[in-house]
């Protein structure tokens, strides 16, 4: 069955996501069109590029996420120079190799840039501070003069996965000046919305791929440190415009995984944890489909898909 996706930001906890994929994979479902924010951009290109959900999880598995993380080195050795740096460049990481890694990825499969995949495919989400708005690439490159066709899906994913004051943000030159754009979790972290048409329906039944904590209260942010708070305020920041439209609308076609246990930025994942995230996104996609009936509005016509 072909179906369009959206997979939410998480950081670490992307492995649950890859678990749910495969999932779907099993069951077949083929998506036409993916989307995704940040951990889930990364997932929405790796499927637009035609990687399977085992070859995502090996890649991630051999994956040393310590290699991410890429402080500028400085010519006096200084304690007090790593400040300097994160006050003058913004982030305490540079951010390259994670980049580097996501185009060697992607080049594996012969894709570089958007224009290496069918027009409308892939749409990711960034934050655009400058300006202060949202960003979905590729669309909203022509708006800064860029002919997307050419942009670089591994920057945009870099540009996605830019968690604030983590990774040094993007500065994106253009004909209208230079930008500065970080996460895409910052004002969308699941744009379930995407694949709306402006009537309201869809071409075809559409699936989101959720870490969430599902439909239970929140625990409070415990802040004790600079640290603490700005954890509280990512997070409140993430999920605050995202659950009202839930709230509202297709939560009937969301796969909420619940993870509460693992930090965005806990790049010393075990594999144990690891296995236990995976299993989380199988076990929680395997209990959505045993329910789930997907329906298309279409004009003056309904397609209705129900019995897996």
């Amino acid at each position: 069955m072909l179906i369009d996706g959206v997979f939410s930001g998480g950081g670490l906890k992307n492995f649950a996501l890859v678990g749910a994929y495969q999932v779907l994979e099993e069951e077949g479902f083929r998506f036409n069109r993916v989307a995704g924010t940040s951990a889930g951009a990364i997932l929405a290109c790796f499927i637009a590029a035609g990687y399977s959900g085992k070859e995502i999880e090996e890649m991630l598995d051999e994956l040393d996420f310590q290699s991410f993380l890429d402080p500028r080195k400085t010519i006096i050795p200084l304690p007090i120079m790593k400040w300097l740096l994160f006050y003058w460049r913004m982030g305490l990481y540079q951010g390259e190799a994670m980049e580097k890694w996501f185009m060697d990825k992607l080049a594996n499969k012969g894709v570089y840039t958007f224009g290496d995949l069918p027009s409308g495919t892939l749409r990711l989400i960034t934050s655009d501070l400058t300006n202060g708005r949202m960003m979905v690439l590729p669309d909203d490159l022509v708006r800064y003069g860029i002919v997307a066709e050419t942009f670089s899906i591994a920057r945009a994913l870099r540009m996605s996965c830019g968690l604030p004051f983590f990774f040094e943000p993007v500065k994106l030159t253009s004909g209208t000046g230079k930008t500065i754009v970080v996460d895409g979790g910052v004002l969308s972290n699941f744009p379930i919305w995407l694949f709306d048409e402006q009537d309201g329906n869809r071409q075809r039944p559409v699936l989101g791929l959720k870490i969430s904590r599902g439909h239970e209260e929140p625990k409070g942010h415990k802040i004790d440190n600079a640290l603490n708070l700005f954890q509280a305020l990512f997070s409140t920041m993430q999920n605050a415009h995202d659950e009202k439209y839930i709230s509202r609308k297709f939560e009937k076609d969301i796969v909420f995984i619940p993870v509460n246990d693992t930090s965005t930025t806990d790049f010393n994942l075990t594999q144990e944890e690891k296995e236990d995230l995976m299993e989380m996104g199988r076990s929680s996609t395997i209990q959505f489909l045993k329910t789930w009936s997907p329906v298309i509005s279409k004009k003056n016509y309904q397609i209705v898909y129900r019995n897996y």
